[in-house]
């Protein structure tokens, strides 16, 4: 049975067994990420659910579609890497929520976009996803045989059909083992959340190569192909301004509480509408599943989840991440940006890409 509440028109909120089952659609990716920056870095696990949660309700409500709640993955990688501290993330994520909100405002979306080009936003994103894939196999490492385990459990669910559904099964793994390890957490209040360090020793060289790197993510990947996806699916006009509105407002609102850099994207959307959802009564369902285990998440359980098995994980994620170099109009221009950001940094490869991007479509063009 199915409980529907229309909140305009076109908005419209209901909670059913597909929108149950739709609401994790962009947790295969949310949760490993999170877990990851919470176990190498100072980000507190239960103020980024905290974030996470309200946000996927607030969206959910203001939307009536299934909105998706997700880190901004360059960011996230680079943290998880060692590229970024704390402190550095928080300030990336300010400045871009401050970016996107003045963007959006302006309605400057699709004139920047003409600039960044589609190549190099799937360079950036093979880059991202080779970093994280990097790190993987070196945390994979420390115990070859937890990971042959998470390494089978997630070739288990792939040969039964759901791929998408193999890092959040290596996730549940972790969660057992830490759970065997340290006993069932006791809930228990967050507290306060923590003072992101920012101060002028985070205004650094790393803070722009992050925030270079996740501009063209969010670009393109989370605001233009966004709006497109809700076209196509929903037949809903959502323009790309009104999300990077959305965005800026919710960085701007979750870093000071001890949140991560978020955005929306259009691979969570493609997650919720696939696992059944179709209003905002999944962010509804999933918000106040993140809300719940911000009560769980301890410290404890935290430090016995198995840095392999994170491994393993992250390996998932960026094999994801990395799938849409396929769809590049322009391969040899994308691989060269994400070679060349291993190389040298993001930024350097992102502002390269951008200048022969432009170049040749000029060339094209006098052609």
């Amino acid at each position: 049975m199915a409980v529907s509440v229309t909140l305009s028109e076109r908005r419209r909120l209901e909670l059913s067994w597909s929108e149950v089952t739709g609401a994790f659609g962009d947790s295969v990716t949310v949760l490993p990420i999170v877990v990851a920056l919470a176990l190498v870095t100072d980000v507190s696990l239960p103020h980024v659910l905290i974030a996470f949660g309200l946000f996927q309700v607030v969206w959910g409500v203001h939307y009536g579609l299934p909105l998706s709640v997700e880190p901004m993955k360059a960011l996230a990688a680079l943290a998880i890497a060692g590229a970024l501290s704390y402190g550095e993330l928080a300030l990336a994520g300010l400045l871009l929520g401050g970016v996107l909100l003045t963007l959006g405002s302006a309605g400057a979306l699709a004139k920047i976009e003409r600039w960044i080009g589609e190549p190099v936003i799937r360079g950036v994103q093979l880059a991202v996803a080779l970093l994280l894939l990097q790190t993987g196999f070196s945390l994979a490492l420390a115990d070859l045989s937890l990971a042959g385990l998470g390494l089978l459990v997630a070739l288990g669910v792939v040969a039964l059909g759901r791929y998408r559904a193999s890092a959040i099964a290596v996730l549940a793994v972790g969660a057992l083992i830490a759970v065997a390890s340290a006993g069932l957490p006791s809930p228990q209040a967050p507290g306060l959340p923590p003072l992101p360090p920012i101060g002028s020793h985070t205004l650094t060289v790393a803070t722009a190569d992050g925030f270079l790197a996740q501009f063209a993510m969010t670009i393109g990947n989370a605001a233009l192909a966004t709006s497109l996806l809700f076209a196509d699916r929903f037949d809903r006009e959502v323009s790309p301004d009104r999300l990077s509105r959305s965005m800026g407002v919710t960085n701007l609102v979750s870093i000071p509480i001890g949140g991560i850099p978020m955005c929306h994207g259009c691979d969570g959307v493609a997650g919720k509408h696939a696992f059944g959802a179709r209003t905002g009564g999944a962010n509804l369902v999933v918000g106040i599943v993140y809300l719940a285990l911000a009560f769980v998440a301890s410290a404890a359980l935290l430090a016995a989840f198995p840095l392999a098995i994170l491994g393993v994980l992250l390996a998932l994620v960026a094999l994801s991440l990395g799938e849409s170099v396929r769809h590049s109009s322009n391969l040899a221009l994308t691989v060269g940006i994400a070679l060349l950001a291993l190389v040298v940094n993001l930024a350097v490869a992102f502002s390269i890409g951008i200048l022969v991007f432009l170049a040749l479509k000029r060339y094209r063009r006098g052609i």
